[in-house]
């Protein structure tokens, strides 16, 4: 008896769930859409929180920015869990190849002794910096209302446990495989004069109740930090024979580039929203007129240490990135002053 295959193809009933045919049409829906849209808990809260009786579990006025359409903002790098930890082991795998080849060379070894103390005291201790800011990217996915932002700040916080493990183990590679280099920039953290402007800064974020309000705070720093120490330092390092700092900033760089995507699409939604657009636009340019002299003279404090030791111009660089920084957000609508007080 012979049997003959056949292919038999079984058309689905329809191309999505119901609510996402309601809101882009009976189209097809990615991954991320389908994980990701109108799943925000809205309805049959058990309780309000006791310590706050007049607001719902899950409620828009935990920030004073908002959304008529809290889904009108997306993720334009599309993560939802699956890409998210994909990105996420292909970077910490080429960070891991990275530091197997600075250990094969003896690169931090033969690093000049101003750049190994920048490393130690600069920073090293900015993986406490690291851990401020996964709090602060914890308490936004709490507090914050719809899952295309939630998302967003649950990756981020994520990924400051990973950039604390890459200074942490860049760290333990310095110190020849022991702590010693981790439990210095500890006591750095909470002693260093130079630091503590920076320490401070980061802590009223952990105090602040609006949700926004420290997301925006954080990224205000991040944009200087990031901006000194992984691309001013990475190009000082390459030009003063210290080319395994480079090898390390890099990485960070990179992390920190992904991470302006949504960032700035998320002020854009926010300043785009057809009706808070205006009150979002003024309570955003308040943020910075309060955050950013702050954050100025935080990352400067770390600035004038670098230049102590290193002499790459980085107070300069800090001024130049905050000029920036207002730029930027004025052309995507923002009400910003050219200076801050």
């Amino acid at each position: 008896m012979q049997y003959e295959l056949r292919t038999q193809v079984i058309e689905p009933r329809r191309k999505t769930f119901q609510y996402l045919i309601d809101r882009y049409g009976d189209r097809p829906a990615s991954r991320y859409e389908e994980g990701t849209i109108d799943v925000q808990p809205t309805e049959h809260f058990h309780y309000r929180p006791l310590w706050a009786p007049d607001k719902e579990l899950y409620d828009e006025s935990w920030s004073t920015f908002r959304l008529t359409d809290p889904y009108s903002f997306t993720d334009p790098r599309q993560y939802y869990y699956a890409p998210y930890v994909t990105a996420r082991a292909s970077l910490h795998d080429a960070f891991a190849r990275t530091l197997e080849y600075l250990e094969s060379r003896d690169l931090l070894d033969r690093l000049p002794e101003q750049w190994r103390r920048l490393i130690a005291q600069v920073v090293l201790p900015l993986r406490h910096y690291e851990s401020g800011a996964q709090m602060v990217g914890t308490a936004a996915a709490r507090f914050c209302y719809g899952a295309t932002i939630a998302q967003c700040c649950a990756y981020a916080a994520f990924d400051r446990v990973g950039n604390a493990q890459i200074l942490s183990r860049a760290g333990i590679a310095l110190g020849g495989g022991t702590a010693g280099p981790l439990q210095d920039a500890k006591q750095a953290w909470l002693d260093q004069p130079s630091l503590q402007p920076l320490r401070r800064y980061v802590e009223e974020l952990l105090v602040e109740q609006d949700w926004a309000v420290a997301m925006i705070g954080q990224d205000l720093a991040d944009r200087l930090i990031y901006a000194l120490l992984y691309r001013t330092l990475d190009e000082a390092a390459l030009l003063g024979g210290a080319g395994g700092y480079s090898l390390v900033a890099q990485h960070l760089n990179a992390w920190f580039a992904d991470q302006s995507r949504w960032l700035d699409a998320l002020y854009k939604a926010w300043l785009a929203d057809p009706e808070h657009g205006g009150a979002n636009g003024a309570a955003l340019a308040a943020v910075v007129e309060r955050r950013l002299p702050a954050a100025i003279e935080a990352v400067t404090a770390l600035a004038a240490a670098a230049d102590d030791l290193v002499g790459a111009g980085c107070r300069a660089t800090v001024e130049e990135t905050a000029a920036a920084v207002r730029t930027t957000l004025s052309a995507l609508g923002a009400p910003i002053k050219e200076h801050s007080a």
